[in-house]
């Protein structure tokens, strides 16, 4: 089979339900920015609850059957999408890229976190065995199994379009469930290429959909009564509402939410590693990562010594169009979120924070109509701050004075978000303290970004996250299945006679 060639620049980019790409129902559309040139790429058109309908009903029909497949050859299918997501992962990559403007190496990057939760899922056969007692009672034994919820759905973001929708559908299709994506509608490409790879792999048709769309498609999946269980990661209002509204309606349902990633820097740590971590955490990406770091957090005399390095490193950062090998940072994914981080900017000015880097205006030559910012550096920032305690989501980070270890650790655990968290020390004993005592869900010593890898589990605490379970790993597994325990004895085990007391070991 050729390699798939989904989409032109001029292309419009429809829904992908019953193996194939269809335009659905509805008339609207969105246009699919270029943010490097700040132009016009393609349109994405926009599902109306028909089209959800659609793609619900090919789930429920095509599901049963899949489910029936012995995990091994659902795994079997899952090897071949991944030897196919290895075979194009560059090609996926220059589409997150196009679309959401991220640096090459950073999507390639991004890529590979998605093919490690592909990797876990074909591990269905051992990730779905359940447990065993014989005699658990004279001639009766007990067993667990875990089965698929049936049809399942994940809406997902905008900036990381092939690892989020890979930290859901890989496991939900590996416990035999249907899955519909709703990807964000920003940069919808790399989804519809992940569903012909799925095909060619040899996925039936009607068990993974794609659904474009805005909040109508988003609202008829959470109301859908054939939609059993909601996994999604985006900001925390929107995470609020998902979870709430998917809960009102009797569905399973994990919602990641925003974060305001603090990362600790003691007067022992290495500074010159504590700058390149910042630097890396801060800009990667533009800073348009759940797991960006957005607080420097300077423990007595440190912050002396580290802002002006951090802010040295942040002129010095090479903002080019991703698609440059060179380039440390590309382009805001649109006009509108470049504005709003501006925005920010400013507020931050009002509020009496120093500006020591001032990222607004920048241009790149050659793209001067791209959506571009500089990376921004403040110091001075104060707790009661909106950009120290808002969600930014953006190429800004915030030094925030503290005189002691004690006095950062307060600052963090009082902060309404808990995602992730980073602290850097030499100090064994402090590192230990505040990875027990933390309230932060991910925790990374000396470690900036500190995501986890693909059998442990994503997700954080407080406002970041909710839901009992966290994304992918084991956690995944369980929130994609149901625990059945079955018990057992046959009639020549069986005593003459009704009892009347609850059952008891005998």
């Amino acid at each position: 089979m050729p390699s798939p060639q989904p989409y032109t620049d001029t292309a419009d980019i429809g829904h992908w339900i019953q193996g194939g790409v269809q335009r659905g129902s509805g008339t609207r559309s969105q246009t699919v920015w270029n943010p490097a040139t700040g132009t016009a790429a393609r349109r994405v058109l926009l599902a109306e609850a028909a089209d959800v309908d659609a793609a619900v009903a090919a789930a429920v029909a095509a599901q049963p059957a899949w489910a029936d497949t012995p995990p091994i050859r659902r795994a079997r299918v899952l090897n071949k999408f991944l030897e196919l997501m290895n075979r194009h992962k560059d090609t996926l990559a220059a589409m997150i890229t196009a679309e959401h403007g991220k640096v090459f190496t950073d999507a390639q990057g991004e890529v590979m976190r998605g093919i490690d939760i592909v990797e876990f899922a074909c591990g269905a056969p051992q990730l779905l065995k359940g447990d065993h007692t014989d005699q658990v009672s004279t001639g009766i034994d007990n067993w667990t199994l875990r089965q698929p919820l049936g049809v399942v759905a994940g809406i997902t973001p905008f900036n990381f379009p092939c690892m989020v929708p890979c930290w859901m559908f890989p496991v939900a299709l590996a416990c035999g469930n249907a899955f519909i994506l709703k990807p964000s509608e920003r940069d919808p490409s790399p989804a519809l290429f992940m569903a012909q790879l799925l095909k060619e792999a040899g996925l039936p048709d009607g068990v993974f959909s794609v659904v474009n769309g805005d909040k109508v498609a988003v609202d008829a999946l959470l109301t859908h009564p054939d939609v059993k269980a909601l996994s999604f990661v985006g900001s925390t209002p929107i995470a609020q509402y998902i979870y709430e509204t998917g809960a009102h309606h009797g569905k399973r349902v994990q919602a990641l939410g925003g974060a305001k990633n603090h990362m600790v820097v003691m007067p022992d740590a290495n500074l010159e590693q504590a700058v390149d971590a910042l630097i890396g955490a801060a800009y990667g990406s533009a800073g348009e990562r759940c797991m960006a770091i957005s607080v420097a957090v300077l423990v007595g005399d440190v912050a002396d010594k580290i802002v002006p390095m951090l802010a040295e490193r942040a002129k010095a950062l090479k903002i080019k169009n991703g698609m440059e090998l060179d380039a440390e940072m590309g382009p805001i994914v649109t006009k509108e979120a470049r504005d709003r981080i501006e925005g920010y900017i400013g507020i931050g000015v009002e509020e009496g924070a120093q500006l020591v880097v001032d990222g607004r205006g920048h241009q790149v030559r050659g793209y001067e109509n791209g959506f571009f910012t500089g990376g921004t550096l403040f110091d001075f920032v104060e707790p009661s701050m909106r950009i120290y305690k808002e969600e930014i989501f953006g190429p800004v980070l915030a030094c925030v004075r503290v005189p002691a270890f004690a006095d950062a650790l307060a600052l963090i655990n009082a902060h309404e978000f808990g995602n992730g968290v980073a602290l850097f020390t030499s100090d064994g004993g402090i590192a230990r303290e505040f990875s027990r005592r933390v309230q932060v869900g991910m925790v990374g010593i000396n470690v900036p970004i500190p995501v986890p890898m693909a059998w442990h589990g994503f997700g954080g605490w407080k406002k970041s996250l909710f839901g009992d379970m966290h994304a992918y790993g084991e956690e995944g597994v369980r929130f994609y299945t149901k625990q059945k325990s079955v018990m057992q004895r046959w009639p020549d085990s069986i005593g003459k006679g009704a009892e009347f007391v609850m059952p008891t070991a005998k």
